[in-house]
């Protein structure tokens, strides 16, 4: 691991050998204490401070590792995914040295795609390594030109401003050449393409209504298909946790019954079971529209709806009402009892949350996971179109949210400047090496669910958000601090995709399932063995939190930054692409950078050398603020971003597009499979949610060894299922079983909840791929959902991922498993293709 002799005598000396060799999780530690020394007398125990999605963190250094983290002394709610982060840094997964699929090192693009997967690799040098790397992006640019190489979403990379693996690989590969970029996310892809229409901006990643807000005014909070508590465990920058302090208050207000709190879900979620006295409202999986149609439907037949509000603020509730009155096509009244025949809510149970809607001050709060499905447009432009009849948008407690579940949304914001990044683009004036602009007809940039669509469908034309995308079949990939093989629905859709790629390059810390399915592996080294700095709170912008080095880089590791000089030093940009400046120099340049802006806001903060040594500078809270309140106050001065500037329920824009599945305003549209008596669920009766998970972030801690033995059964990735579907099948908790559908098979360890109903079960998203080979069909022998979920597009507006629209069966396992396949590193192979033994 690198360690110097003089450091590894001096931390045998310091510490037990059992803590060397395989470092268990953590125990239960108070935080790092307010005052307690930095340092102790013993040269070689050090503490140092970092930051991570998972929150600050202190964490003790003896010699040349680390043995123990606590939580930051002013994060008051840490998660306990801290415990992991040891199990990160050491995991058996680790990159450990640049690696070349043996194959493709023997033909490299004429190989055989169809071993991409089987695991073995030939180890190579650095200068190896990245010789071939530049060698193929020549290839590329000259054979083929930009339609040829993809490169972006790189997901959520590890936190810290200068080594953003994305700014990293985008800078680099911009200085060489042009490529095909993408656009939208996997989160949010349908919600953040149908809300400009609807209220001006994306909305899912916008700053909420201030929760001292909402705990003061609000009487009615929805958590419609949403659990915070769940989510706000991590962030996007280094998370504060401050949101868990007001989901306190909530608790007792609950309690006392001040606020009245109510869960629309088909689960009970984890804030449910948390507010104690909130209310479950089941729902059958999918069928949100119909519920809030009908929602919507008795509010204006009992006269609660705000007709005042929708004619000053809202343009197009005259267009929506023919059809909620089932005078149009579908010839289908939107009434409670039309509702409950889908949505499983009964008539008067609908009626009585449209009237405690309309009574109360009311904020309706959206998950993500319900828009990842297929029309998942619609249930977020008719919650829209519901909070508009409701005529609180704008109101203190009021209106709706489709974020306060994410990086502590509603927290208010300090106002001060955070600290930039390492440059993303060319610098001005600069163009790349290969200056080729022609990408023969293709479109340069896709929606990123439809990446796999260009390699089995080329050059077809498909719809998206009001224009034509022709698909360009690319034919070399690159991926940094990005599973790919984690976020991308439809497993054995990718792996047929994946063999007519000529090249993949993968950069990454720890062997995840994008790395297997590579041609040429790049170790990075992760977040704690480099310096760095942080924003602490992406929306209350708390602070800023230095990102001292823990250990030097592990293994043969290397930071993004010194990857992308030496690439960038073959085609001699490498001075421009550093400007000159090293890692400190860089660290320091952003911080004065920002200190410089925040002084112009009159917020002090100190210099970089006192900052450093402090490890944190923090801001004052701001003030508490209501979202869409300047709208209400003044329509014409303070437009939305939409063509009118006014709320839409009806878009004309949207309209002429002339989608036959998203009409120009929101509709119920049956799905291609459904539980509970809908499509498919005669053969495959399962609803399979594949949400958030609960103890990482999506793919993210899944390497750790110790975090993963707190949850896993049988070894395997848990699937949760109620009592009656268990009972039906035989199937006890802790049983293994095996779930399938026609698109792939799984094993996972069956946890039998009271908190899911019948036909309703759940595999968390990011349980690491491992199938049993790389043939198309393989059983995957952890758990990886998306083994199984649906690779369509959500709507031709969006193109998003509809992988909650999933459909399975599950049956008991019999006879001996496979052993699972998704962690440790590769099968080291010599050119010739024979094992190479561990030293």
């Amino acid at each position: 691991m690198n360690y110097s002799r003089r450091g590894f005598l001096k931390a045998m000396a310091a510490m037990s050998g059992s803590a060397l060799v395989a470092p268990g999780l953590l125990t239960a530690a108070p935080a790092f204490a307010a005052g307690e020394a930095t340092a102790v007398s013993d040269d070689i125990t050090t503490w140092k401070i970092s930051g991570s999605h998972f929150g600050a963190i202190r964490a003790k250094v003896v010699g040349d590792r680390v043995v123990d983290i606590r939580p930051f002394e002013h994060d008051k709610h840490p998660t306990e995914m801290i415990k992991g982060l040891l199990g990160l840094i050491y995991s058996p997964s680790r990159v450990r040295y640049p690696m070349v699929r043996l194959d493709w090192y023997r033909k490299r693009h004429l190989s055989d795609t169809s071993q991409r997967g089987d695991n073995r690799f030939v180890r190579v040098s650095w200068d190896e390594a990245l010789d071939l790397f530049y060698e193929e992006l020549e290839r590329i640019q000259k054979d083929y030109g930009p339609w040829a190489l993809h490169t972006a979403g790189v997901g959520w990379r590890s936190v810290g401003q200068v080594h953003s693996c994305g700014n990293h690989m985008v800078r680099g590969i911009g200085m060489h050449g042009r490529s095909v970029g993408t656009i939208g996310d996997y989160s949010t892809g349908a919600g953040q393409m149908i809300l400009p229409y609807v209220l001006g901006s994306t909305e899912v990643y916008s700053q909420g209504t201030s929760w001292d807000v909402i705990l003061q005014e609000s009487k009615l909070v929805v958590f419609w298909a949403n659990d915070p508590i769940k989510n706000l465990q991590v962030g996007w920058n280094t998370e504060t946790h401050e949101s868990y302090a007001y989901l306190e208050q909530l608790k007792a207000k609950v309690a006392d019954k001040s606020i009245q709190v109510i869960c629309i879900d088909p689960v009970k979620s984890k804030t449910l079971n948390y507010l104690g006295a909130a209310e479950h409202q089941y729902i059958n999986p999918m069928t949100d529209v119909p519920l809030m149609l009908a929602i919507a439907h008795t509010l204006v037949k009992e006269g609660l709806h705000d007709q005042k509000f929708l004619d000053t603020y809202t343009l197009g509730f005259d267009k929506f009402l023919p059809y909620l009155e089932g005078k149009t096509e579908d010839q289908a009244e939107k009434t409670p009892e039309w509702a409950e025949k889908i949505c499983g809510v009964p008539a008067d149970r609908i009626r009585e949350l449209a009237r405690l809607m309309a009574k109360h001050r009311t904020q309706l709060i959206f998950g993500w996971a319900v828009q990842r499905q297929q029309h998942g447009e619609q249930p977020y432009w008719m919650g829209a179109v519901l909070a508009a009849m409701l005529g609180q948008i704008g109101l203190p407690g009021g209106g709706i949210s489709y974020a306060h579940h994410y990086s502590s949304v509603g927290v208010s914001s300090s106002g001060a400047a955070m600290p930039g990044a390492f440059p993303l683009n060319l610098d001005p004036g600069r163009k790349p090496k290969h200056d080729n602009t022609d990408y023969k007809g293709y479109s340069a940039v896709v929606p990123i669910a439809r990446v796999i669509d260009a390699l089995l469908e080329p050059g077809k034309e498909i719809d998206f958000n009001g224009g034509k995308v022709k698909l360009p079949p690319y034919k070399m990939a690159i991926f940094s601090g990005c599973n790919q093989w984690h976020r991308q629905p439809q497993r054995n859709r990718m792996k047929e995709a994946w063999r007519k790629l000529e090249t993949v390059v993968a950069i990454d810390y720890n062997w995840t399932a994008t790395c297997r399915f590579a041609d040429i592996v790049l170790p990075a080294c992760t977040p704690f063995e480099r310096n760095d700095l942080d924003g602490y709170g992406s929306y209350s912008n708390r602070g800023i939190i230095a990102m001292q080095k823990l250990v030097d880089p592990l293994f043969h590791s290397r930071t993004d930054f010194e990857i992308f000089r030496g690439l960038t030093r073959r085609f001699n940009r490498d001075a421009e692409y550093t400007r000159g400046m090293d890692e400190m120099q860089w660290v320091e340049k952003i911080y004065e950078d920002c200190r410089k802006e925040n002084g112009l806001k009159d917020i002090a903060m100190p210099p970089f050398a006192e900052f450093w040594k402090q490890g944190y500078v923090l801001f004052p809270e701001g003030k508490p603020w209501v979202r869409h309140a300047d709208f209400r106050d003044d329509a014409e001065v303070n437009a939305l971003g939409t063509p009118s500037g006014f709320i839409e329920i009806f878009s004309r824009k949207i309209d002429r597009y002339g989608y036959a599945d998203c009409k120009g305003h929101p509709v119920w549209m049956e799905k291609t499979e459904r539980s509970h008596g809908g499509p498919g669920s005669d053969r495959f009766p399962l609803w399979l949610q594949s949400v958030h998970p609960d103890k990482r972030l999506h793919s993210q801690l899944c390497e750790s060894e110790p975090l993963r033995g707190t949850y896993t059964i049988a070894g395997r990735e848990p699937v949760f299922i109620g009592p009656e579907d268990a009972a039906a099948r035989g199937i006890k908790h802790g049983d293994l079983v095996r779930v399938f559908n026609d698109r792939g098979q799984l094993l996972a360890g069956a946890h039998v909840s009271d908190n899911f109903p019948r036909g309703v079960v759940r595999i968390q998203e990011g349980a690491w791929y491992g199938p049993t080979g790389p043939e198309i069909g393989a059983l995957d022998t952890y758990g990886d959902p998306n083994t199984l979920t649906l690779d369509i597009g959500t709507s031709s507006l969006a193109q998003a991922t509809s992988a909650n629209t999933c459909l399975v069966q599950i049956e008991k396992f019999v006879g001996t498993p496979p052993k699972v396949t998704s962690f440790g590193g590769p099968i080291e192979v010599d050119p010739e293709g024979r094992e190479v033994k561990p030293a």
